[in-house]
């Protein structure tokens, strides 16, 4: 079998030697804004933000979409490459990607996606891209000469291969490990052995589909790069694979700035129309068709008492219900990707984090939202459908520069 056609392969990495890892792994770019990642690199002269988000180097604010910021992101890369605080791995390999928060565990692989497989529609997408988001990745892989933020991939469960990996991790010493962001461990192992090696591309090729959980715009950028110039190179894109049982969804939650010119006890009297409505102390939901909320220094809890939207895998969730019948029939919110009046704040930042939102802006209004499951993703992924806007927020969340492609 020519290595082209599998869905994963291996490929020359870029690693952060074991002595400066700890201070190499990075928050992925995109959690982070610009203010954030000035105050994370403090006393980091090695952290990867300086590659990933490279206007942090600049004084005052400079967009990050000028090109100064991608010059200055190659320029750092290749600095990290030339003084050894990064290094090339001497053939293609696998590597054996664990991340550990509290007591949930996983453990996948980082392997080089076919872009092929992308395109045809065998590693699934459920989401839509921005072109704006797109355009940044294609001129930072192309400025910097390697893709350095890996997508997040789901696969269904692969026995023989859940033990092997599970062999690698209990005999083997890690490449390196470290503790990042909200005490996840990230730990890295080389998959050099070519019979390990022939197992690992032939068990997914036999399975010949995987799920994009998180990356859709450097998947998306990864296949225009590769349309444009259309090399081996080019062909793949880096990404970390997980199996679908390891694999955690936390609650992807909404901020309103406003009731829509309600008040709030017409805002309340509309939403009585499909839900049951009851005071609460702080909490989440907890579980799937009800929702919390957060209201003039009050909590509420949301039981959904009306129809459902329709028979499809997207209509069943409960981001799509809240969205239909809370955001868009009374806050008057039909495109949460471009609307100013909403933002969103992932479920590991709890409910405290909703209340202080909404404390902050006078008139505004939370809702926390039972998370999406695996399966769900699966299902509107296998029917070809698109979640709304911000459905998933996955945790542990990969870092940044722990493994690049060159």
């Amino acid at each position: 079998m020519s290595k082209d056609n599998l869905i994963y392969a291996p490929f020359v990495a870029a690693l952060p030697k074991a002595e400066y890892a700890g201070e190499v792994a990075a928050p992925p770019y995109d959690v982070l804004s610009s203010d954030e990642a000035k105050v994370k690199v403090q006393g980091k002269p090695h952290s990867f933000l300086h590659v990933s988000k490279a206007e942090i180097d600049f004084e005052g604010d400079i967009n990050p979409y000028d090109e100064r910021v991608y010059l200055k992101a190659a320029e750092n890369f290749k600095k990290m490459l030339d003084s050894g605080v990064l290094y090339k791995t001497d053939k293609p390999c696998f590597y054996v990607y664990q991340m550990i928060m509290g007591n949930h565990v996983q453990t996948g692989l980082a392997v080089a996606a076919s872009v092929k497989a992308y395109v045809e529609g065998r590693i699934k997408r459920h989401e839509l891209t921005r072109v704006a988001k797109e355009n940044d990745r294609v001129k930072q892989i192309r400025t910097v000469g390697a893709q350095t933020g890996p997508a997040l991939l789901i696969n269904k469960n692969l026995p023989e291969i859940k033990a092997l990996l599970k062999h690698i991790v209990e005999t083997q010493k890690p490449a390196f490990s470290v503790v990042g962001d909200y005490d996840v461990r990230h730990s890295l192992w080389i998959v050099d052995d070519e019979a390990q090696i022939k197992q690992i591309e032939d068990a997914f090729d036999a399975q010949n589909e995987a799920y994009i959980a998180d990356g859709h715009h450097r998947s998306a950028a990864a296949a225009r790069l590769s349309a444009e110039d259309n090399t081996t190179d080019t062909g793949r894109f880096l990404a970390v694979a997980y199996f679908e049982d390891e694999m955690k969804i936390f609650d992807y939650n909404r901020v309103v700035f406003d009731l829509n010119g309600l008040s709030k006890e017409e805002f309340l009297r509309k939403l009585k129309q499909n839900f049951k409505l009851s005071e609460i102390d702080m909490q989440k939901p907890s579980k799937k068709g009800t929702f919390t909320m957060y209201l003039d220094g009050k909590w509420y809890l949301m039981e959904h008492v009306g129809t459902p939207l329709a028979d499809d895998p997207v209509s069943a969730l409960d981001v799509s219900l809240l969205s239909k019948k809370v955001l868009d029939e009374i806050l008057g919110i039909q495109d949460l990707r471009n609307s100013e009046r909403i933002d969103f704040i992932g479920g590991i930042r709890g409910a405290g984090e909703i209340k202080k939102v909404v404390d902050a802006n006078k008139g505004s209004v939370g809702f926390m939202v039972y998370p999406t499951a695996v399966d769900e993703l699966i299902a509107v992924a296998d029917q070809k459908m698109l979640m709304p806007p911000k459905s998933t927020w996955f945790e542990p969340k990969l870092a940044d520069g722990v493994v690049s492609k060159l």
